[in-house]
Formats: structure tokens, sequence, C-alpha cells
């Protein structure tokens, strides 16, 4: 009876695969298959491997920072983390600014975890974090024409991630189980103490 409720499901699955410009929506498909992954699109572009890997080191770590001074939950500057890596597996960092991608990222993923930051608040984070990172005096950011255009590009690079991912952007955080497995763990262990 089981083997069938399984193999009924497996094909409601199959059935219902939906194909949105090339993109399956199926979580079986999550990791990256080998061609995507090497060489990447920044290499190809005469990026080295190196060079690649720091500037993705940094843009999760401007997101995580980012992330802590907006007062986020954990699992948005996960999400943002995992857009961004998916985003630049897709496109090359010498083509596509990398710090204005890590702001879209942050934007997009504090909407997605239902936790909506305003665009000007994650400009004003970056622009404090640069600063700290660069050992300037810490100077309030000015709402001029370059704030403005900075504004756009966070927009456009927001659209441009989401049309790249497909509008895809479910992540499922693997600490997520693990939280929920600890709980249950917990909760059993509490109630056999008492019975």
């Amino acid at each position: 009876m089981a083997a069938a409720i399984v193999a009924n499901q497996v094909n409601d699955v199959e059935k219902n695969k939906v194909q949105y410009s090339k993109v399956s929506l199926l979580l079986e498909n999550c990791i990256l298959p080998a061609e995507k992954l090497s060489p990447s699109p920044s290499q190809l572009d005469g990026l080295d491997p190196e060079a690649e890997r720091e500037l993705r080191i940094l843009g999760c770590e401007l997101i995580q920072t980012s992330g802590i001074l907006l007062r986020l939950p954990q699992v948005a500057m996960a999400t943002g983390q995992v857009l961004f890596q998916r985003f630049f597996y897709s496109k090359s960092f010498v083509r596509q600014p990398m710090e204005i991608v890590a702001m879209a990222c942050v934007t997009l993923a504090s909407k997605i975890e239902e936790a909506p930051r305003r665009i000007r608040d994650v400009i004003n984070v970056f622009h404090h974090i640069k600063q700290v990172r660069s050992g300037k005096n810490i100077q309030p950011l000015i709402l001029d024409q370059n704030y403005i255009n900075l504004k756009n590009q966070v927009i456009k690079a927001e659209r441009r991630v989401l049309k790249e991912l497909g509008f895809c952007v479910h992540v499922k955080h693997p600490h997520k189980d693990h939280g929920m497995k600890t709980t249950d763990y917990l909760n059993v262990s509490a109630l056999t103490r008492w019975i």
C-alpha cells in the first residue's frame, strides 16, 4: 500500500512539472550541473578562479554584515547569499558590479523572507560598511543625483537577478531542517523526562 502511494506521488510530480523559460521548478534540481561550475562565466571573461573565489567570499561577507546591521533574520541573510551565488554562476563578475548585485540580493531576500527593508536603508548600510572597511571617518550619505542613480541601479539589479534566476527564488536551507530535528529531539526528551 505504501509503495503504491509513493509511486502515485512520483507520478504526480512528473505530471506537475512546469517549465518557465527553461527553468524547471523542482527541488530535485537544486544542485548546479558541472558545466555551470567550470568554467564559470567570470572565468570565460578572463577572471582567474582565485579572484572569483575572493569576490564570492567578499559578496557573502557584505550580505552577512549588512543583514546584521539591518537586523534581518539569519534566514534572510542566508537566502541573500544563495541568490548572490546562483546569480554569479550564470553571469560574470567582470560584467556585473558585485556590490550593486549584493545590495539587490539583500533587498530581494528581505522581501522573500517577509522582513522587507527599504532600498534606502540597504544603500545606507552598504555605504557605512564601505567607510568602516576603508578606515574613513563615517559620513552620512548625501541624497543627491549620485544616490538616485545608485538606487536605480539597485532596482535594475534586483530585476536582473529575478530574471536571471527565472523568478525561481525559493531557497530550502539545510539548517531549517536541522533546527526542526533539534526542536523535535528536545521536545521528545522533555516529554520522556516527565513520564
